[in-house]
């Protein structure tokens, strides 16, 4: 029986009113299996209408109340992290352990937001002039969006609304169509901890509920997850709009390694980078910049590892990748490898003829090895977000980091070496937001900020961290001079203040 998802407005659910509906369907099988409410501009105004009206009293609350409502929300989402991680694997089709992964990641921020106290303290200079002191402290925005993508449905919104509503925002998430339920179940956790109606409000849609967020005045900040191209038309159009703006974009991660690095532990990490979660990370790594002197020990040692990974439904324990998220994906993706060998590259391992016995209408594809990828094929020039590793050949680290550095995308990057002065050298060279130094996912921690440079990244802030903080707040200094009360009126002074 195919269930309907519909939208969490004002503290409640709210049936979609405007007539079109997407389908979602279970990876694993190819079946439909959730019909899910694509909101018109009206509703996405009802939204935010709700965000408004809560924003007036959720906007003056005070810390301890907002952070009493987070902590009781971490403990249910740490409760239910198997029923997310279950919605997760349904829809998006990865395996349970990634799915879990995923929810504990987000988790993250959540707790990041429960010391939201220690973030907003502002700063205070005493007796700047005679009497006069000067603050500076942070308020919140208002109404702000969040736009999130499929491949983390969990994760990313986790990303974001933990802490804007920890900083006394509100907050319209539109989740991915293709992957819908988890964004529901966050917020219907969020009302059982306490959180306000209005505070956080879900709306599923497509590119109609996307413009009309993004056009809409009562919304003072958009934050985004996605492709590179969509990245920029969010950042322009909302920009455009007036709107403070978050978008990160596409990525084409590299991962550098020299010839004394090891090799063993090279080749474990390019496959679980490039082939956990099916590849579908915007922080995988997708090419592999292997000195000459070690290239051919190292492909072997990467084709022997991505053999023995086992392919299937993502609720099977016995499974360490699950299918892709759709069918036209699947297609898209299997195109890159057939069209690489055209351009002249080698293929090691071709998984696009891959099925699961039994599971034959999923949306499954095997684990694909190119080698000696030139740098001007489709396979590397464009983001494949799926289980597809490109290996590209330098002869010296300089000609390595040129390489890379000469990519339009910046988002993470990685070396693999023995020596600490190299990789010193590497992670203050290379053109990205995040470096890993022999470890290939860099993803910060939820204390520090998650970013990269380059087309990965449109606008001035990265997201969650510090910057995650200041993106969701505004500063404002005021300037306060007060009469000592014993002292009589010292009448007018029309000069400038005496500050020296």
């Amino acid at each position: 029986m195919t269930k309907t998802v519909n939208h969490w407005i004002g503290g409640k659910t709210v049936e979609g009113a405007s007539g079109t509906w997407g389908e979602v369907t279970d990876p694993a099988t190819g079946a439909v299996t959730t019909r899910v409410a694509l909101a018109s501009a009206d509703e996405v105004g009802a939204a935010v209408a709700a965000a408004k009206e809560a924003y007036a009293t959720w906007g003056t609350s005070s810390l301890a109340q907002r952070t009493a409502v987070l902590f009781r929300y971490r403990a249910l989402l740490d409760a239910r992290r198997d029923d997310i991680a279950a919605l997760i694997t349904a829809e998006h089709g990865k395996v349970h352990s990634d799915a879990l992964g995923e929810v504990a990641r987000g988790l993250e921020i959540v707790e990041l937001a429960c010391g939201i106290p220690g973030q907003l303290k502002g700063e205070l200079s005493t007796q700047v002039s005679n009497r006069v002191d000067v603050a500076s402290i942070r308020q919140p925005l208002g109404v702000v969006a969040g736009i999130t993508p499929f491949n983390f449905p969990a994760m990313v919104p986790m990303w974001m609304f933990p802490l804007a509503i920890a900083c006394g925002n509100t907050f319209v998430l539109k989740p991915s169509e293709k992957d819908p339920s988890a964004a529901n179940l966050l917020a219907e956790l969020a009302a059982e901890a306490g959180l306000p109606d209005g505070v956080l409000n879900v709306v599923h849609g497509d590119k109609v509920a996307v413009d009309a967020l993004l056009a809409h005045p009562g919304v003072a900040a958009v934050s985004f997850v996605g492709s590179t191209p969509i990245a920029r038309y969010i950042h322009t159009t909302a920009s455009a709009n007036g709107k403070r703006v978050q978008a990160l974009g596409g990525a084409k991660n590299h991962m550098l390694v020299l010839p004394d690095a090891d090799l063993d532990a090279a080749a474990d990490a390019a496959v679980s980078a490039a082939y956990g979660s099916a590849g579908e990370r915007c922080m995988a790594i997708s090419a592999v910049v292997a000195l000459d002197s070690v290239a051919d020990e190292l492909v072997a040692k990467i084709r022997e590892r991505a053999e023995k990974i086992k392919i299937g439904p993502g609720a099977d324990p016995s499974s360490e990748m699950g299918p892709l998220i759709t069918r036209a994906h699947r297609d898209k993706v299997a195109s890159y490898v057939t069209g690489a060998a055209a351009q002249g590259a080698e293929v090691v391992l071709d998984g696009t003829g891959y099925t699961v016995e039994g599971y034959e209408e999923g949306h499954w594809i095997g684990l694909s090895l190119l080698d000696r990828v030139s740098t001007d094929s489709d396979a590397y020039r464009d983001e494949i977000f799926g289980p597809v590793l490109c290996v590209l050949r330098a002869a010296t680290y300089e000609e390595g980091l040129a390489l890379i550095n000469a990519s339009p995308y910046g988002n993470g990057t990685a070396v693999f070496t023995r020596d600490g002065g190299a990789a010193r050298r590497f992670q203050l060279e290379v053109e990205a937001g995040m470096v890993g130094v022999n470890v290939p996912i860099p993803v910060p921690v939820g204390y520090h900020s998650f970013g990269g440079w380059k087309d990965s990244l449109f606008g001035d802030h990265h997201i969650y961290g510090n910057d995650g903080v200041h993106f969701y707040t505004r500063g404002k200094v005021v300037t306060t001079r007060w009469p000592d009360p014993s002292e009589p009126h010292a009448g007018v002074d029309l000069g400038f203040p005496r500050n020296h």
